[in-house]
């Protein structure tokens, strides 16, 4: 499709189909992407490394919802500091390139800032807990 000399429609037709790079139903992008789960290096676009953290972020989140018992209703209801929730996202930043304001908001822990002080909290707290560890003396 040649978008040279077109109308303003096809020009907008064109734009989107030069910035989607998947042609097709919503489930056979996400069976697209996690196809790709690793597979994505220096040489893709940026676009294309987002959309493939947060379906791996989303698969993630619903491992651990499904371990814990619990609805993606939950996530807004409980509190901001849930320890379930930091778990949660401290998996996410270990398995994902999310940012902490992207984890924060996706489990509604309040602002990134107050998230990534709670967050290296209780990362520290379970370090701390781990007997190798303190019989090392780290």
């Amino acid at each position: 499709m040649d978008c040279v000399g077109a109308d303003s429609q096809m020009l907008v037709d064109c734009e989107t189909l030069r910035r989607g790079w998947c042609l097709g139903s919503r489930e056979f992008k996400k069976q697209q992407l996690e196809a790709l789960e690793g597979q994505v290096g220096q040489h893709h676009f940026g676009e294309l490394r987002l959309e493939t953290a947060q379906a791996k972020a989303e698969r993630i989140i619903t491992e651990e919802l499904g371990r814990l018992g619990w609805q993606q209703a939950e996530l807004a209801s409980r509190r901001k500091h849930d320890p379930a929730k930091l778990e949660i996202a401290a998996r996410l930043r270990r398995e994902t390139t999310l940012s902490v304001k992207q984890i924060a908001t996706r489990l509604h822990m309040g602002t990134a800032k107050s998230a990534s002080v709670r967050l290296l909290t209780a990362t520290r707290q379970k370090s701390c807990s781990d007997p190798a560890q303190r019989s090392l003396g780290i």
